[in-house]
């Protein structure tokens, strides 16, 4: 996810990327892959992309469900595995086929799904290694590469590198995550944690942690005229 971002040659360091996704004192981000990235042995990124234009072919990480529609604050794609001859297609089919670099490729495959969104999209060549003892669940379809086999053809014994395709995403899904967490240890009867309280933790301290849990879950509402009688509860 962050392999860009380490290298010499990258335009955008780590802390940049920190910055950008806590705009608004948004502190958390959660996180989704594809493993492996479907592409087809012998096939391109746009093929592979164009023929997931209904969704993108990522599953959340993080547990907090899947982002069900394009709405998003900020968002970091990394897609890793890609050779340089992969990443484009001479012919022009789709606007996706049209692009030069594989940068654009995923690039305006994203902003397809998500135009509102501050991205920042990046396409590396190096695979992810998957040697031992990175367990083998992967089927007979996938083979050595990462990549889906042809019909027929066989997978070639396990796999030892594969693409892989992965987001952070500050995401409004997280405001009933950290909303929920709240609501949970507020019920919390400190009494019963002796262990807690003999630890030195002050009551008072655990209250303003309980508040500042939930001003985070404010910043990632979408619409802060909405669901005023929930945040009302809150403080009840």
């Amino acid at each position: 996810m962050t392999l860009p971002h380490r290298l010499h040659s990258s335009n955008l360091s780590l802390v940049q990327l920190a910055n950008a996704l806590n705009v608004s004192g948004r502190k958390m981000v959660m996180a989704s892959a594809s493993l492996p990235f479907p592409l087809q042995e012998g096939s391109t990124l746009p093929d592979a992309l164009f023929s997931h234009q209904g969704e993108v072919p990522w599953r959340p990480l993080s547990p907090c469900g899947e982002l069900r529609d394009s709405r998003c604050f900020s968002q970091s794609v990394v897609l890793r595995g890609i050779s340089r001859e992969q990443q484009v297609r001479g012919e022009t089919p789709s606007v996706l086929h049209a692009c030069p670099t594989g940068d654009e490729v995923l690039g305006k495959y994203i902003y397809s799904h998500f135009p509102a969104t501050l991205s920042a999209v990046h396409v590396a060549q190096t695979p992810s290694k998957v040697l031992t003892p990175y367990p083998q669940l992967f089927t007979a379809a996938i083979n050595r590469q990462g990549h889906l086999a042809a019909a027929g053809a066989p997978s070639g014994g396990g796999v030892e590198s594969m693409p892989v395709l992965s987001a952070l995403q500050s995401s409004p899904v997280l405001h009933n995550v950290l909303r929920n967490l709240h609501k949970d240890v507020t019920c919390l009867d400190l009494r019963k944690f002796n262990s807690f309280l003999s630890a030195g933790t002050e009551v008072d301290d655990f209250k303003d942690a309980l508040e500042e849990l939930r001003t985070l879950s404010q910043c990632y509402k979408m619409n802060f005229d909405l669901d005023e009688s929930e945040d009302e509860s809150d403080m009840e």
